[in-house]
Order: structure tokens, then sequence, then C-alpha cells
């Protein structure tokens, strides 16, 4: 293997390594695998947001165009 060096700010390698502590695997080989499925553009290999597993259904419902932001559908909520 070739080596590379590689500066990032110090959140981003906290996240790293905590994220490599998790799975049991070395921040090298973590960072080969995001790098890896990054140049595969291989979609359903990385998390999908909730918006983007639904995407096909925004606005296919009718409803209230203010629901988010009308504090009365909230009126009792939670009693």
């Amino acid at each position: 293997m070739v080596g590379i060096s590689l500066k990032m700010p110090e959140a981003l390698a906290a996240e790293v390594a905590a994220v490599a502590h998790r799975k049991g695997v070395s921040k090298s080989a973590l960072i080969r695998e995001a790098i890896e499925m990054f140049l595969s553009g291989d979609e359903t290999s990385r998390p999908r947001s909730a918006l983007e597993l639904v995407a096909d259904l925004v606005g296919s419902c009718e409803g209230p165009a203010d629901l988010s932001t009308n504090k009365k559908y909230m009126e009792g909520f939670g009693q």
C-alpha cells in the first residue's frame, strides 16, 4: 500500500476515531472504506436521511399548508 498524509479539522478527526472504535477497525481502514464508497458512487451503501427515504411521497397527501407553523394544530397535544 502507498502511504498518504491527510489533514482534517479536529472535530472530524474525533468523529472518525469514534466511528472506527465503534466498528472495531482502524481509522485508516474506515477512511479507505469511505473513499472507496465515495468513488464507486454506490448510493445504497451510505445511510440516507428520512427525507431521502420518503422523497417520492412528498406532496402526495392533502392537508393544511401551514401544518408545521400554525400553533393551533398543537393545542392539547401531549395532554
